[in-house]
């Protein structure tokens, strides 16, 4: 197939279009940035915007199917702008390629969309809630991942996946965010550090993307949620990524209820006065960092044919290994 992958000069998109490259499919990548892939084989670039109908009809013609994990993700921001790129662009996207032809779309959303604050421990994908997602970039994804199924038949199936906290050497997102913030002091544990949390290596959250690009004919029109299926304590986790990096762990701990008042009031402060850089703290950051989110993977597995290859403690090895060199 010729595959166009989207936001392909992101973390996780990059792996995927080289997983995509590697599973003998020609590549197209969308993106406003060069990926870094064109000019390997098998991979070719077409640079534009999801807010541009006519870069997207471009990048859409000619291809067999589409993997679409372009977004904007961020703590903060102008609400409109995750409106205009998530929703629109997503709605956008998905027009163009039914109309070129396209037969397979794979959606690539979140687990966010459908958390409203309380622990996960063990439940499978719920339905996407717009209406209580936590922040403007679930609640936007949660409508682009409605808009993508709601557009699944027969002759254009859709699969939505979620991969749920993605890590990996080089990951800008998670474990840049985890480190900087333990280098400065001002990462806190919240509450107790006890709560599980599952995370997904990048290169695990790449093969399961392209096993659900091969497996859509059978499992199109449903959602899925990708981990490690390793849960770990939260303040374990944060100590490994740490210890990778070669900073000290958190030693300060915040009640989990003050941290959330903390992360809300922040929240409204940003809003009428953002500042150059993300919130220090948000209500959905506080909720992620002090309750559970684990998955049941077993339907996961079952139906996309995959499992993950490299283990939570041979990622945190990479981490350190990468660092080293």
């Amino acid at each position: 197939m010729t595959v166009l992958v989207t936001g392909a000069s992101g973390f996780l998109g990059r792996a995927v279009a080289a997983a995509v490259r590697d599973a003998g499919h020609d590549v197209r990548t969308f993106q406003r940035r060069p990926s870094g892939l064109s000019g390997t084989h098998g991979v070719e670039d077409r640079l534009g915007s999801l807010t541009s109908a006519a870069d997207i009809d471009a990048a859409v013609t000619g291809v067999d199917a589409v993997v679409h994990l372009a977004a904007k993700v961020s703590l903060a921001g102008d609400p409109r702008d995750f409106d205009r790129v998530n929703v629109e662009g997503t709605r956008t996207l998905l027009a163009a390629a039914r109309a070129a032809g396209v037969t397979r779309t794979v959606f690539v959303s979140s687990p966010s969309v459908a958390h409203a604050g309380a622990s996960i421990t063990g439940d499978d994908a719920l339905p996407a809630d717009p209406e209580h997602a936590r922040g403007d970039y679930a609640r936007t994804k949660a409508r682009a991942e409605q808009l993508a199924l709601a557009a699944d038949q027969d002759t254009f199936r859709v699969v939505a996946v979620r991969p749920h906290l993605v890590w990996g050497p080089g990951d800008t997102q998670l474990v840049d965010r985890i480190v900087e913030r333990a280098r400065r002091r001002r990462l806190p544990l919240l509450g107790h550090g006890a709560a599980l949390i599952d995370t997904t290596y990048v290169d695990n959250a790449a093969s399961a993307i392209v096993a659900a690009l091969h497996r859509t004919d059978d499992v199109h029109g449903r959602t899925y949620v990708i981990t490690n299926g390793e849960p770990r304590p939260v303040a374990e986790l944060i100590a490994g990524i740490c210890a990778a990096e070669g900073v000290p762990a958190p030693a300060w701990r915040v009640p989990a209820g003050v941290a959330r008042a903390a992360g809300s009031l922040v929240e409204r402060v940003w809003a009428v006065r953002p500042g150059a850089d993300e919130p220090p703290m948000t209500r959905f950051l506080a909720e992620q960092l002090s309750t559970a989110h684990w998955f049941d993977q077993r339907r996961t597995r079952a139906d996309l044919r995959w499992a993950p290859t490299v283990t939570l403690d041979e990622g945190l090895r990479r981490i350190a290994a990468a660092r080293a060199r």
